[in-house]
């Protein structure tokens, strides 16, 4: 991935507010590192891998509903400081679906072994939902970001090598999808790579610019 292809060009005159990021993912932070904006971390008290789905649930308004979950706990903990600052909590939720299911992050070794043999050689959706809130929860803007991925076939070789590796840690689906493109896996992807690791970059940081704009 390259972040220049992602460098925020805000057209407003409105000055960037202070950015709050719900979530401790790594991956998220470094994105907005990458693009030079600045932001600080204020993880959500929320934990989304205990959080299972119903079978009736729809996948989209799920994960907008854990972005926004996400945002609001962290709000919580941000909102005295925010008296004299225009400042914008982002919770962010990213799952993939596969004929249907609903996958977010494995259990374990054998879990995440189950959800990249189901992956290979098939196409799976990746939805990533973002919360954008004032601190007082007042304000707020919603969205989905869809992506589709296209896996090729992956060998056991690969796929044993992978698990040893443990980077499956704590990843949607098991996998980061800038990681795996670099490690040679076939994978062909239509949407925002960005997206698929975790935070669209282009829509929430345009987003953002205008979240106090009437």
């Amino acid at each position: 991935m390259n972040p220049e292809l992602h460098k925020f060009d805000s057209k407003s005159d409105q000055p960037m507010p202070h950015i709050v990021l719900a979530s401790a993912s790594p991956r998220r932070r470094a994105m907005l590192e990458a693009v030079g904006v600045e932001h600080r971390v204020a993880p959500a008290q929320v934990d989304d891998g205990e959080l299972v789905p119903g079978e009736r649930v729809n996948a989209s308004e799920w994960v907008a509903a854990l972005a926004f979950l996400k945002a609001s706990s962290s709000a919580r903990t941000v909102q005295d400081e925010a008296i004299d600052a225009q400042m914008v909590i982002i919770g962010a939720d990213t799952v993939c679906v596969h004929d249907g299911e609903i996958i977010g992050q494995p259990e374990d070794r054998e879990h995440a072994k189950q959800i990249i043999e189901m992956m290979s050689d098939a196409t799976h959706e990746v939805l990533t939902g973002v919360a954008l809130l004032d601190a007082s929860g007042m304000r707020r803007d919603l969205f989905v970001d869809q992506s589709i991925v296209t896996v090729g076939v992956i060998s056991d070789e690969q796929i044993e090598a992978y698990l040893d590796s443990e980077q499956w840690r704590g990843k949607a689906g098991a996998y980061n999808i800038t990681e795996r493109l670099a490690a040679g896996w076939p994978i062909e992807f239509k949407g925002d790579e960005t997206s698929i690791v975790g935070l669209p970059m282009t829509r929430t940081l345009e987003r953002v610019s205008r979240f106090f704009v009437d």
